[in-house]
């Protein structure tokens, strides 16, 4: 790999979404990741979305640009064999992260045995210890309570994982944190990141829970609109949604300009007393400004609306489902993100590279991930030194996975 982190390796040991992608954040990036699995695969080895035929489009999509090594996680051959691995030798080696437990042979206190100058960062559901995936975090920290539409009542929950992202991206910073701060005193050390206080810390960023406490108030719904200044769906003459938003000046004369709103806007400034360029005027104001857009939206086709939105540089976006998004030119088609892969066992499809773009050290152009045990030879043989015919005789004994 050449990509800016080019000589860290990182052993993982994962499942599901925190720790999978922020291995994967590093391997884009360069880093050579290597994922363990049981022979038969792991916890999320068949998760869906599953291709027809049953092949996990979700663990291609987390793994991609990673090694894999298959073992048997119950054979103490196995476990001496992935202990070694983690704590190999090398400068940018003797780092390792999981959300499993690490507890007995993947114990820090264990593995730091046998290299001391050892990073672990070990994601857990709550600081207590106690079990707990997005859902379930997202369901304490209040988010529920206030989405979906207006009246509805009982929880919504989100269907994208937020703290599952935000756990990944805190975790792969958190390694490379660690490992600047061993480069400059030679210390390994245990990091734990639990997943409910990535949601708590968040939600604490975000206000809140000082709204909360503060106001002394629990914030009601409101549906698709953008608390605290405006922004809210829309629906065209032609039966699309397209999303409205102002959060500047120059947003709400772009908008005027596109559907030839400023006399009413400036009608709505003189019967209301707001001003329309502050968030609290645009918010206090919103009902009025929808009765002016929402007429002129639904009286033109999608295509009309988003070419008077565009051209004026007002903040908008269509609403698309997942297969139009795969189908837009603009965003995936020739974005230089993407390229096509071929991904083995499931098919051709876009597939993102990193998103981050360094000013010194090309992108790396997107990897397949691999095949479940695709690389246990040559991890087994470059890293660890074994001879084929002791590599051949782990096959024989059921110890190993993956082709020969």
């Amino acid at each position: 790999m050449t990509g800016i982190l080019a000589g860290l390796r990182i052993v993982e040991g994962s499942a599901f979404i925190a720790a999978p992608l922020g291995g994967m954040t590093l391997a884009q990036m360069g880093a050579d990741v290597i994922r363990f699995d049981d022979i038969g695969g792991g916890l999320d080895n068949d998760r869906w979305p599953i291709t027809a035929e049953g092949r996990s489009i979700y663990w291609a999509g987390l793994n991609k640009g990673k090694r894999s090594i298959a073992v048997d996680l119950r054979s103490p051959k196995g476990r001496e064999l992935l202990a070694a691995l983690i704590t190999a030798p090398g400068e940018g080696a003797g780092i390792f992260t999981t959300n499993m437990p690490a507890r007995g042979w993947l114990a820090y206190e264990e593995l730091a045995k046998k290299r001391a100058d050892l990073i672990a960062l070990n994601i857990i559901g709550a600081r207590d210890g106690s079990a707990h995936v997005d859902y379930t975090v997202n369901a304490i920290t209040g988010f529920p309570m206030v989405t979906g539409p207006v009246g509805h009542e009982g929880p919504v929950n989100a269907v994208c994982p937020p703290w599952d992202l935000a756990a990944a991206y805190a975790g792969a910073l958190s390694i490379l944190a660690a490992e600047r701060h061993r480069r400059m005193t030679g210390n390994g050390q245990k990091i734990v990141l639990p997943l409910q206080d990535v949601a708590l810390a968040t939600t604490s960023a975000l206000g809140y829970i000082g709204e909360a406490v503060v106001n002394d108030v629990d914030r009601p719904r409101y549906g698709n609109e953008i608390f605290g200044t405006f922004g809210r769906d829309f629906r065209t003459r032609d039966g699309r949604f397209v999303m409205i938003c102002i959060f500047s000046n120059r947003h709400v004369d772009a908008l005027a300009a596109a559907g030839g709103f400023a006399e009413a806007f400036r009608k709505i400034e003189v019967e209301t007393g707001v001003d329309l360029k502050t968030d609290a005027g645009r918010w206090n104001a919103r009902r009025q400004l929808i009765a002016v857009i929402e007429p002129w939206v639904a009286a033109h086709d999608a295509a009309d609306v988003g070419a008077a939105l565009k051209k004026a540089g007002a903040l908008w976006a269509p609403y698309q489902t997942f297969r139009e998004l795969a189908a837009d030119k603009g965003n995936v088609g020739d974005n230089p993100m993407f390229a096509v892969l071929d991904q083995p066992g499931i098919g051709r499809y876009p597939v993102a590279a990193s998103p981050m773009q360094f000013g010194a050290v090309p992108r790396q152009p997107p990897q397949p991930a691999p095949l479940l045990g695709q690389h246990t030879d040559e991890i087994l043989s470059g890293i660890l030194g074994l001879p084929g015919h002791e590599i051949a005789r782990l096959h024989d004994d059921k110890v190993i996975g993956g082709p020969r």
